[in-house]
């Protein structure tokens, strides 16, 4: 099979994606939409900066400690409303050549894998080529309503696409009622195409961590500023909280070192004794954090289903994450996690405290959710799903692989 992906070049989940298929000898080629040095393995490689990615890392906020954190989420909620209006206005630029690669590759399967702006690049492609769109976790419940026209390039898209793939069933709806076709085929697996737990096993703890932490309750919380979605400043807010009864509980945050907004909430509150602010990890460094901690915490207010979240859980770390649709397809509260009000400080800090005095219920949850990914996320059982996915698109498409234009 001749699979054509579009995506952002740098993600681990996009190298996970490729990883398969140039595995087992699939012609795997890759536009990039940021730049970035091409994976080993492809058998082509190009970069389309959509929406000015290519200006990613020569601009940025040169901030410090003392900048308010009002400040900071002004200029983020900047930034990220005007590449709602002006990254869908960059497409049109690159039309032309997306068009000739397509025209040059002669892919079986076109991958975008996401809708903004990977997804809205691949619907100008020709019908003849069906398109796989990959809904990420906030794809239709932020971003499609961040203007205009990302409402109708949303809608274009998913008119354009051939089959639809998501992480949760609630993206499968929200994209029918967006203008994908309902008889067309779906595919609901993790974004990163599933958890490999031999993987886990195998390099966990083989990278020491970036100091030791003192015994005692970890929580960690490693998903960085994450505008729109998640409530960092309610995590913060609900630490004191947990204190009062817990002490000792140490709060580890990967991805949030020298953010001034967190920086200046570890001060205000006074928590920086029980509050780690680290700088990313690696992969195996993350996977033996989430063996050493005690609970993972997301404060999720839109959300798919995070690869943080499947990896805490198949570590065996308790999940407290916000009570929204799509983390309820993998949560059963009070029984393998707690669904909380990621809006409220109290109801984050509740919802801490009641896990943390809470050693049976979190046992029996490390036995459940471990058991949970090995059938519904496995890395080998999604993406033998998924290759069987592209085959029924190709059928239903009236496309057979391999010159079937």
């Amino acid at each position: 099979m001749r699979l054509m992906f579009v995506a952002d070049g740098r993600s681990p989940t996009t190298l996970s994606w490729l990883r398969q298929w140039t595995r087992i000898g699939y012609e795997t080629h890759l536009v990039s939409t940021y730049p970035c040095d091409p994976m080993p393995g492809l058998s082509s490689f190009h970069i389309i900066p959509v929406a000015f990615s290519g200006m990613t890392g020569q601009v940025g906020l040169s901030t410090t400690r003392k900048q308010s954190s009002g400040l900071v989420k002004r200029v983020r909620t900047t930034l990220r409303l005007l590449r709602y209006v002006l990254g869908p206005l960059s497409l049109p630029v690159y039309r032309r050549r997306f068009r000739s690669l397509v025209s040059e590759v002669d892919p079986d399967i076109v991958h975008a894998l996401r809708i903004p702006f990977e997804g809205m690049l691949a619907a100008v492609m020709p019908s003849g080529i069906p398109l796989v769109v990959s809904i990420w976790g906030n794809d239709l419940t932020l971003h499609a309503n961040g203007s205009t026209l990302m409402k109708t390039l949303t809608r274009r898209t998913l008119r354009r696409c051939d089959g639809l793939i998501a992480d949760t069933q609630r993206d499968i709806h929200l994209g029918c009622e967006w203008g994908f076709t309902t008889n067309k085929p779906t595919l609901i697996v993790p974004g990163a195409g599933g958890i490999r737990l031999d993987v886990i096993d195998a390099v966990s703890g083989s990278e020491p961590l970036l100091e030791d932490l003192p015994d005692g309750p970890i929580v960690v919380n490693p998903r960085g500023q994450r505008p729109g979605s998640l409530r960092q400043d309610i995590f913060f807010q609900s630490i004191p909280l947990v204190l009062e009864k817990f002490p000792q509980t140490m709060f580890v945050c990967p991805l949030l070192n020298g953010d001034v907004e967190s920086e200046n909430w570890v001060d205000k509150l006074r928590i920086r004794p029980n509050t780690k602010l680290w700088p990313p990890l690696s992969q195996a460094q993350l996977w033996s954090l989430y063996k050493k901690s005690t609970l993972f915490v997301s404060p999720s207010i839109h959300d798919g289903t995070p690869n943080s979240l499947l990896e805490a859980m198949a570590c065996g770390c308790f999940p407290v994450v916000g009570d929204i649709e799509s983390m309820k397809e993998w949560i059963t509260t009070e029984d393998n996690g707690l669904l909380v009000d990621a809006s409220s400080p109290r109801s984050l800090a509740n919802g801490i405290i009641t896990a943390l005095a809470s050693p049976a219920m979190r046992s029996s949850a490390k036995k459940k959710n471990v058991q949970i990914i090995a059938e519904r996320a496995g890395y080998q059982h999604c993406m033998a799903m998924t290759e069987a996915f592209y085959r029924k698109v190709l059928d239903s498409s009236g496309f057979s692989e391999n010159n079937s234009k």
